[in-house]
């Protein structure tokens, strides 16, 4: 059984030969490792022929490992990849593609300088990893994983406040040029948040840390309304977050709530983005597909669910993973977060882009 490495350069091949309980190994080469099946390898140590299903060994070779000198043959020939060299190579790159999102997000300017951070704002069911993502995102910048923000997944939530979390780079480092937006998780049941607060929050009447009451919604002449809020303090991008694991599950009134929702941001002309979170938890997937995650059939799946029952464009539904029970960072993890972020800042620059003039006016 060969041992190496599938590239395109002369390396030493290491040879394992299994003899009841004994294992006896020898290297050959250098050499290309796609001469093994090549009937033209002038080397000969050790050859497969794949259509005669036989192997031709050097008696140096069979002296190193063991075997007696004769004729071998096979019935199959299987192919398995060293997971230790390829991960290897593959983590460099994604540890380069993490340096890469990182600083792209600490130099992002907002379009046209109109404001100097983007208020993202998290809205989903409850449970499905809002507060979560913040925590995530945070742990990137700040290289360790934290958990600021409260996270729970009864039918209760945990967030019952409005929240704005400021991201700084690193411990002591500047805030970076986004601000995410906490809201207590969508429920079924009239809770303490209600439709016209969502709006109030998307034109920044409401304050961080305000929490809500049902009965007494943030209009104006409520006591904490901010009447006149500056450009810097709106909403510039909507994010909808859902859980992979329980995004087929949910009622006809949360379906009909979102709806509703979705269709007064787009009155507001509001850009709405998804994140699709605990993907890792589908059954089939495993910490491996994180890196090739997209071209998964169960998030697939899961991604033409969200299409067919909401209308988001394919194209603005964003899979993550969150950090839930790690004690240290995952870099594929971290470029799914970070890739997922670049695309909501791009996506605020559409909504500034957009803007009438009038509104581009109110100050920074």
């Amino acid at each position: 059984m060969p041992g190496g490495y599938l590239g395109e350069l002369d390396i030493s091949i290491t040879l394992f030969a299994f003899q009841e309980t004994e294992i006896s190994k020898c290297e050959i080469g250098p050499l290309n490792p796609c001469l093994l099946f090549s009937g033209n390898n002038i080397n000969s140590e050790f050859i497969i022929n794949l259509e005669k299903k036989a192997v031709v060994t050097s008696v140096t070779t069979m002296e190193k490992l063991g075997l007696p000198q004769c004729c071998m043959s096979f019935k199959e020939c299987e192919v398995f990849r060293c997971e230790d060299l390829l991960d290897k190579r593959s983590m460099d790159g994604i540890i380069e593609l993490k340096e890469s999102l990182m600083s792209a997000i600490r130099t992002y300017k907002p379009y046209g300088g109109l404001v100097h951070q983007i208020q993202i704002l998290l809205l989903g069911p409850i449970g499905a990893g809002k507060s979560s993502f913040f925590n995530a995102v945070k742990s990137v910048f700040r290289g360790h994983v934290t958990n600021q923000a409260l996270v729970g997944s009864d039918i209760t939530g945990v967030s019952e406040k409005y929240r704005r979390y400021v991201v700084k780079d690193g411990k002591d480092g500047d805030p970076l040029p986004f601000i995410l937006c906490d809201l207590p998780g969508l429920s079924e049941k009239e809770g303490r948040l209600c439709l016209d607060d969502i709006l109030s929050v998307l034109k920044g009447h409401v304050a961080d840390r305000y929490q809500f009451n049902s009965m007494n919604p943030v209009k104006p002449g409520h006591g904490d309304y901010i009447c006149y809020p500056l450009l810097k303090d709106r909403i510039h991008c909507v994010a909808f977050v859902f859980s992979a694991y329980s995004v087929h599950c949910l009622s006809d009134e949360m379906v009909e709530k979102i709806k509703r929702i979705r269709k007064e941001l787009i009155k507001c002309g509001m850009v709405q983005v998804v994140l699709l979170t605990h993907v890792d938890t589908l059954d089939l997937i495993t910490k491996g597909d994180l890196i090739d995650i997209y071209k998964c059939v169960p998030v697939k799946l899961k991604l033409e669910e969200l299409h067919r029952e909401f209308g988001f464009p394919l194209s603005d539904i964003f899979v993550v993973s969150n950090y839930s029970s790690e004690w240290e960072l995952e870099p594929v993890k971290d470029v799914l977060i970070l890739s997922a972020l670049r695309q909501m800042l791009w996506a605020a620059d559409d909504f500034l882009e957009d803007l009438p003039l009038e509104e581009t006016n109110r100050g920074v």
